[in-house]
């Protein structure tokens, strides 16, 4: 590696914190759109296939990202779905028209068949309501036949249909992105926002114990955006546990395009800090007592202006179970930038309590399949399952220096992306840094206040392969891109003074740093 050309700081002191680790802050989304679910998690009569059709190379590797929480059915598609079209026998369920998506849904997965996969992976389902095409009394019906033990009909019947014991779901969406006007029943904030309120209301009957997402803004980009969250959360505020943000970010052409999508992560740091701070001026302002937080179940990298112009998109596709939909194949440069959104949702560990990257497989997905064929990891899981398994014990606040990184889009930021995390039972500090410079490598010096004294544990980074950043995992070389050792890291303990530690980050990359107590 040449000398450095760039240089970096990060001031970390050990009583400075964020907070504690949310359990739930990296989930992922399966989606009834396109193969997330039919040749994704779920292909009767593939190799790996178990008796209940649910793909066993798929859930190996979902095992090994370890999502914590799962959000399902959707997604827009679940604003147009009957849930009873998913229930009990399968050879009895309808075939579907998905408005949403432009494809025929079979209905041979549902609601059960994702609790029984959600049970092998060890993950948290997420269930979301329809308030789009229905409303209050659908939603609790929906409830009751999960969550109610028995002597009801909903209850019995979900025993009937060979589940004695109930789901016990405890956290529920209601709705998905009904700011949207792209939503089948999209409705306007005061609608929207009273329909969440009385569907709230009437769930906390049915099963006090249900966590409440209301939905918030679909972009950040939106013409409605907080003025959507100060509506809907003056109608429910008490009614609900978290609000909702969904984020998708992609390179655009242009002489800007990788300069600005290399600095994102801004972006969604500005969303989260604007939609606390709505929510907390409804709190005042409604002197309630609870402090709401953020549920940020959809974001990822989607290349959407690719798909705006695609078939289903302008309505011209043939209707066809499980079309290849929006399915991108991703580069170095994505799984970069999807480690920069990981740092982000970290930066912002006191206030976003879920977050639900969209989405777990083929569909913009962290991995792909192919039917009857192989499953692997994208790039971007690569990062994603790195952080899901080491951010742990506390969030530390992170203060970055140095040189700096100039995009159009979001102004100057750090040319060095950091977060870390400070886990004390173990005496384990991580970093988590993600060079922002396309060409050049960053020196970047950590100084490390009120620690241990810590020594280098061990050090891996994704970069570009034979300098080729849109390197990616394919069909054909599944694991071109992966995560290497990266070498050099030092620690310094001076008797007297900060103590430090130093790393040289390749151009365009992710790194993640362990220092363990000595």
């Amino acid at each position: 590696m040449t000398e450095p050309a760039r240089r970096a700081t990060v001031s970390l002191a050990r009583d400075f914190t964020v907070g504690p680790v949310p359990p739930r802050l990296f989930g992922s989304f399966v989606e009834h759109m396109g193969r997330s679910v039919y040749t994704g998690i779920y292909e009767p009569g593939h190799p790996s296939a178990d008796e209940h059709g649910l793909r066993g190379d798929v859930l190996d590797l979902v095992r090994d990202l370890g999502p914590a929480v799962v959000r399902y059915p959707g997604g827009n598609f679940v604003s147009g779905y009957d849930w009873e079209d998913g229930v009990g026998p399968v050879g009895d369920r309808p075939r579907r028209l998905d408005r949403a998506w432009r494809s025929v849904e079979t209905n041979e997965f549902g609601l059960s068949e994702f609790v029984r996969w959600a049970g092998l992976v060890g993950t948290e389902p997420m269930m979301a309501v329809n308030l789009g095409t229905r409303g209050v009394q659908e939603a609790c019906d929906l409830l009751e036949y999960a969550n109610h033990p028995s002597g009801t009909r909903l209850s019995d019947l979900r025993r009937a249909h060979g589940d004695a014991d109930p789901y016990g779901i405890r956290l529920w969406c209601l709705g998905n992105e009904m700011d949207g006007p792209w939503q089948v029943g999209h409705k306007t904030a005061h609608e929207y926002g009273r329909l969440a309120a009385e569907t709230a209301r009437a769930m906390r009957l049915v099963d006090p114990g249900v966590e409440l997402v209301a939905c918030g803004s679909s972009a950040r980009s939106m013409p409605t955006f907080g003025e959507w969250e100060r509506v809907v959360l003056e109608e429910c505020y008490d009614q609900v546990d978290h609000v909702s943000a969904h984020a998708y970010y992609e390179e655009h052409e242009g002489p800007h395009g990788l300069a600005d999508f290399l600095a994102c992560a801004a972006d969604l740091d500005a969303f989260v800090e604007q939609v606390v701070a709505t929510a907390d001026a409804v709190r005042a302002r409604g002197r309630h007592a609870k402090r709401l937080t953020v549920s940020f179940d959809e974001w990822n990298v989607w290349y959407m202006s690719r798909h705006l112009g695609s078939d289903v998109a302008q309505g011209r596709s043939e209707w066809r179970v499980a079309p290849r939909v929006i399915e991108d194949e991703y580069s170095v440069t994505d799984a970069v930038v999807v480690g920069t959104l990981l740092h982000a949702l970290l930066r912002h560990a006191d206030r976003v309590a879920i977050g639900c990257q969209a989405q777990l497989v083929n569909v913009i997905g962290l991995l792909r399949s192919e039917p009857g064929g192989p499953a692997w990891k994208q790039t971007t899981a690569l990062p994603f399952e790195r952080v899901r398994r080491h951010a742990l014990g506390d969030v530390l606040l992170a203060r970055p220096g140095g040189d700096r990184h100039t995009s159009d889009a979001y102004g100057d930021v750090p040319v060095v992306d950091a977060a870390a995390t400070w886990e004390t039972e173990g005496g384990t500090l991580s970093l988590f840094l993600a060079n922002r410079d396309a060409t050049a490598p960053t020196a970047v010096t950590v100084d490390l206040h009120g620690f241990p004294s810590l020594r280098p544990l061990d050090a891996v980074a994704l970069d570009a392969p034979d300098g080729d950043r849109h390197a990616s995992n394919t069909l054909e070389r599944p694991g071109r891109v992966a995560l290497r050792p990266l070498d050099g890291v030092v620690c310094d303990a001076p008797e007297r003074g900060t103590a430090s530690a130093e790393v040289v980050l390749p151009p365009l990359s992710w790194a993640h740093v362990r220092l363990v107590r000595r």
